[in-house]
């Protein structure tokens, strides 16, 4: 069991011919069964050809309707990526993750509102995107660190999805998926909705869930896994202080009004009954700490 993709996923990757999508597709065909799962390409501009075999279409509508596909993974640079993500949900498909990073706010604040009513799921954008372990990877994670196993995993953050992963597998303990939300201000899944699907997988038993600085979605999830959740979760949130005059972290890592810091989104998760670690390096331990 898994959520949100498996081995039975038929993916498109938009942008398959640019030099990311070209690398992270060819990484992804050779995982698992990547190479069944990865169906189509779309470039307008090379409809017709192939890469490594992979068929390309002009457009997501005709790749969907000759292979079947249920999924889209978008590398089309920023100020395309938005429209990108409109034609694969005009398209009907049932997951977009967008792996593009930079997309101008007030582009995904539109997509947003066109997606309304859309039966469609958006992954993203910024993000490093999902793994279900031994089965399919679809974006930019590296697949070696994955055990296939019963620990959900879902993040803001795609470095510590890495780290939280490499952590479970050293100590013998597999993920169901792993899932990259991305950290933009403006993105699709939030982790509410992963720990929803997370409840609900009888093959999940625990989630380790990575939150960051800036705005309230960690907060609204621990509150509804406090009233909802069967199983337990554990949590982590990355507050790097960045020097006068930065800004470290995603775009979304803003604290406005003195809301969103790390030491408040802790402080409501362990309210909430999520057992929390302010050291990064401890988010395996602690998980296994309450199986």
């Amino acid at each position: 069991m898994s959520i949100l993709v498996n081995r039975d996923t038929k993916v498109i990757t938009q942008g398959i011919t640019g030099k990311t999508g070209a690398f992270h597709t060819k990484m992804c065909r050779d995982y698992a069964n990547g190479r069944a799962c990865f169906v189509a390409g779309v470039n307008p501009k090379k409809a017709g050809e192939d890469f490594e075999g992979v068929p390309i279409y002009a457009t997501v509508k005709d790749a969907k309707a000759a292979t079947g596909a249920t999924a889209s993974v978008i590398y089309v640079p920023p100020p395309f990526a938005a429209a990108a993500i409109d034609e694969a949900v005009d398209a009907g498909l049932d997951l977009v993750v967008c792996i593009t990073e930079g997309i101008p706010v007030r582009d995904m604040i539109r997509t947003r509102d066109r997606m309304k009513g859309s039966r469609t799921l958006l992954l993203g954008p910024n993000c490093p995107g999902v793994i279900t372990p031994d089965e399919l990877k679809i974006g930019i994670m590296p697949g070696h660190i994955h055990r296939k196993g019963r620990i959900g995993v879902v993040s803001r953050s795609g470095t510590l999805t890495y780290e939280a992963v490499g952590q479970l597998t050293e100590l013998g303990l597999g993920q169901s998926s792993a899932v990259g939300i991305g950290g933009d201000p403006v993105n699709g899944l939030k982790h509410i909705d992963i720990l929803r699907l997370f409840n609900d997988d009888p093959e999940t038993d625990a989630v380790v869930m990575i939150g960051e600085i800036g705005g309230s979605d960690e907060e609204t999830a621990a509150q509804w896994a406090k009233a909802n959740m069967k199983k337990p979760v554990v949590g982590f949130i990355a507050g790097v202080t960045a020097p006068p005059g930065k800004r470290m972290g995603h775009a979304g890592a803003i604290i406005s009004g003195g809301k969103g810091t790390a030491q408040e989104k802790l402080a409501v998760m362990e309210a909430c009954g999520i057992k929390v670690t302010r050291n990064p390096a401890e988010m395996g331990k602690l998980l296994k700490s309450v199986l």
